[in-house]
């Protein structure tokens, strides 16, 4: 059975995602969420079957029950698609430490989690999209801890490339600008310090992330930056020293 496994499913760019997976040769598509309502409307997306999987991967069980649920089906993973994660805006005092454990949890150590209990079921010409985010490129007050998650995610996709070649399957960290049809955003602003970002200009939308995404995916990239705002950050702060670009930053979240 060949198969797409995709968690964060149930919303945002893992459910476009699912959408746009039609063009793909798979089997089954099995979505991972925490909301079991959400996962049920998805059948209807696409033509493939889509298996809803109700689970909340920031809990160690969670990776347990997926765990058995690969061993019980013996799967052959050909895509997967890491876009569970989640994000809070404000300075550390406005976040809460179970917000701030939720997103180090699900951001960086389900992530890893999830990837490793895919690899046993991977070949050659599988593919891994890790869905990092622009901000992976450079410091960011007022969204640092989501910003060194993704910063995290994005070193472990790039290294876990190399290490993989060896197998044929590729990894690509996909590290998109703001997206603004999706609920990242609304959920992000719902702290004390949400004004500490009053506009997101130029964000993208989900559709064009996902396609550009897929598209740089089968060529095996190991950077996706779908959009030309987060392609110009990442060049930018190859050469702009750290000190700088959160300077810029500073003065970009008050426009």
């Amino acid at each position: 059975m060949r198969i797409a496994l995709i968690t964060g499913a149930s919303s945002g760019l893992g459910k476009e995602f699912i959408r746009q997976l039609r063009r793909e040769k798979l089997d089954e598509i099995w979505a991972i969420a925490r909301r079991k309502e959400r996962l049920l409307e998805l059948s209807g997306l696409v033509p493939i079957p889509v298996r809803p999987i109700s689970l909340d991967l920031t809990k160690p069980e969670s990776i347990d029950t997926l765990e058995r649920l690969l061993a019980e089906a013996q799967p052959h993973i050909h895509i997967l698609i890491n876009a569970a994660g989640f994000g809070k805006i404000g300075n550390y005092r406005e976040i809460s430490r179970s917000d701030t454990d939720r997103m180090i949890d699900l951001n960086c150590r389900a992530a890893v989690d999830v990837t490793l209990l895919a690899l046993p079921y991977m070949n050659k010409g599988d593919r891994i999209l890790e869905i990092c985010s622009t901000a992976a490129f450079q410091p960011f007050p007022y969204l640092n801890v989501y910003a060194a998650t993704k910063s995290f995610l994005y070193r472990y996709s790039r290294a876990l490339r190399v290490e993989l070649m060896d197998r044929r399957i590729k990894v690509t960290a996909v590290c998109p600008y703001w997206v603004k049809n999706t609920e990242f955003i609304p959920k992000a602003r719902e702290t004390e310090g949400s004004r500490a970002i009053r506009h997101f200009p130029l964000a993208s939308r989900k559709e064009t992330v996902v396609r550009l995404a897929l598209s740089d995916s089968r060529l095996g990239l190991p950077v996706s930056t779908p959009g030309p705002v987060c392609f110009l950050h990442r060049i930018a702060a190859k050469f702009i020293p750290g000190e700088l670009m959160m300077g810029l930053w500073s003065l970009i979240r008050r426009l």
